[in-house]
């Protein structure tokens, strides 16, 4: 190997190196940064809290993120990102129980690993959704519209039941992401210190078995 085919591959292991290291700061920052706009939300966190709670220099998080509403911002991007993600995987030829099942699972999973992030969506929708108006533009209804058209699909297909589309959606949405933004609700009622995931299993199976039975399908094994 030549002196120059050395420096070559040492420049590239260098740069995974810091590809990772930059990864592993952003997802520690981010975490971090859901748990505070989570308990405090957005007027009442800090970028010192949050470097405090990532257990970062508070110069390291200007390096990653400039100020607290691009970091606000993009922790409900990251989210939605994988909300959107599991839905674009519904096709016209899947079979509809088999795909809304899978679906129900995938939106349960997320409400019980990222509940944070799906709270301070919660909460920024609640407030008037002013820091995502620029995410639900024209091109996301026509996405929505997209998504719906499938599960109409479906139905002239006779597939399933018919059940208006939109509605559906939101009712899914809904049911999966309330375990995680009301686990504080469940976890007093059932008397826990926190929502466990035998509670998501039981939630997602029973989740299942009622939308899929009212759209007149049979849960799949």
């Amino acid at each position: 190997m030549t002196t120059f085919d050395a420096t070559l591959a040492q420049a590239s292991a260098d740069d995974r190196r810091t590809g990772r290291i930059r990864q592993k700061n952003e997802e520690l920052i981010l975490s971090a940064a859901a748990q505070e706009f989570a308990h405090h939300g957005y007027k009442g966190t800090s970028m010192n809290a949050i470097a405090l709670r990532a257990g970062l220099p508070k110069a390291n998080l200007h390096y990653y993120f400039t100020n607290k509403l691009g970091l606000y911002v993009e922790v409900m991007r990251h989210i939605l990102e994988l909300w959107d993600n599991a839905f674009d995987n519904l096709t016209e030829d899947d079979d509809p129980a088999t795909a809304l099942a899978g679906y129900i699972r995938t939106k349960m999973e997320f409400s019980r690993k990222q509940p944070q992030a799906s709270k301070i969506f919660a909460m920024e929708v609640i407030s008037g959704c002013e820091c995502l108006s620029a995410h639900f533009n024209e091109d996301y209804r026509e996405w929505f519209r997209g998504r719906a058209a499938v599960f109409q699909a479906w139905i002239d297909a006779g597939k399933m039941d018919p059940i208006d589309p939109m509605h559906l959606i939101f009712l899914i949405w809904s049911s999966t992401q309330h375990y995680a933004d009301f686990s504080d609700q469940i976890r007093r009622i059932t008397g826990q210190r926190r929502v466990k995931k035998d509670d998501f299993e039981r939630g997602t199976e029973t989740l299942i078995r009622v939308i899929l039975k009212g759209c007149g399908l049979t849960p799949p094994r």
